[in-house]
């Protein structure tokens, strides 16, 4: 290994975040790298206190200061690497808001007791991770994540997120706890948030908010029915309605297919761990061991048989025009160079 990687690996490095006042509103602004090292109060997932011995040692410790050097903890170096060059490259547009207020800080779950904030994104097996996140804060309340109905997690008072603390205490936090994200191919996760969202009869909500827009400007002499219902829109129409400029100037996506780099703000927050779908057990329960309570708990392995899957995915973007699919790849770019995805065979980019 070169020495290089080894001293980077051996850093201790964390968010240090700097406020400003304005207009009576706070802004916070981000920056990178401040060295820490402090004895910390340690939970259990089962709510029993773990006073702070002699070397105990916080995720942050473990993951910087690593008791042993890893192939793992290599490869989180080399993702966190990609994203800070890619943000670089890519000033301009991957920070187009030089600022971030508490409001953008409402997808970033807090557990106290383990010091970690994960960014959850929606259709990146978040509701997995919430159930994971409920058990790590509930002191004894949960123990199998498997346990808890998927609709409690999505509950937003089961859990805390960072936009809920005050100012001091949010610099606290971006400073001290470990913080990590879970990424997606992206139009993989799109085509997932499609299936869930619009091909679902159930999802009437989704259908009366966003399906009747989407009927209404994308597609010429609609029926009343589709106009009224908006549950049958088409996967052509929904692209249509991302790359619409009307659609981006008119409100934010929705999280279920908003970009990451929007959701968690990774050009402005430093995340420690990057974890993948593609390597979702492996990257998870690495976080859990980091955590120190590997041995308690490990993340749900049980796999859907509806997921969405890269051969399902070139499928929907077939029908789709070249001159669309580079379009929508615009939208997404940030996403497919930061977190090292490569542009998809099937798309005919202009």
């Amino acid at each position: 290994m070169k020495p290089a990687v080894l001293e980077v690996m051996r850093m201790n490095r964390v968010c240090r975040m700097v406020l400003v006042t304005s207009v009576g509103s706070f802004i916070l602004v981000i920056f990178y790298f401040q060295s820490m090292l402090h004895p910390v109060m340690r939970r259990n997932p089962f709510g029993m206190d773990i006073c702070c011995r002699k070397g105990s040692r916080s995720p942050l410790q473990e993951l910087y200061n690593p008791t042993q050097l890893s192939n793992t903890a290599i490869l989180h170096q080399i993702r966190r690497d990609q994203v800070t060059d890619t943000c670089r490259a890519n000033s301009v547009s991957s920070r187009k808001r030089r600022v971030l207020t508490p409001s953008d800080l409402k997808h970033l779950v807090v557990d106290e007791d383990h010091e970690m904030i994960y960014c959850y994104v929606p259709k990146v097996a978040c509701t997995n991770w919430k159930r994971v996140m409920m058990v790590l804060t509930g002191r004894g309340k949960y123990s199998d994540p498997m346990e808890i109905p998927a609709n409690e997690a999505h509950v937003s008072s089961n859990l805390k997120t960072l936009n809920q603390y005050s100012i001091p205490e949010i610099n606290h936090r971006l400073k001290n706890y470990m913080k990590f994200l879970f990424v997606r191919e992206p139009f993989e996760r799109l085509v997932s948030a499609y299936r869930n969202k619009f091909t679902q009869k159930y999802n009437t909500s989704f259908h009366k908010r966003y399906g009747t827009k989407i009927v209404r400007r994308q597609r010429k002499n609609a029926t009343q029915e589709a106009l009224r219902k908006g549950d049958d829109v088409k996967f052509e129409e929904f692209v249509a309605y991302l790359i619409d400029p009307h659609t981006q100037r008119e409100e934010p996506f929705n999280e279920h297919w908003q970009t990451v780099y929007s959701l968690c703000h990774p050009c402005h927050i430093h995340y420690d761990l990057i974890g993948k779908y593609e390597t979702l057990e492996e990257d998870s329960n690495y976080i859990l061991q980091l955590a120190g309570v590997g041995n308690y708990l490990k993340f749900p392995t049980y796999a859907k048989s509806t997921r969405t899957t890269d051969e399902m995915t070139t499928e929907f973007f077939q029908n789709i025009s070249s001159e669309h699919q580079t379009q929508l790849y615009e939208v997404y770019k940030l996403d497919f160079l930061m977190f090292n995805y490569s542009v998809p065979s099937y798309l005919k980019l202009e």
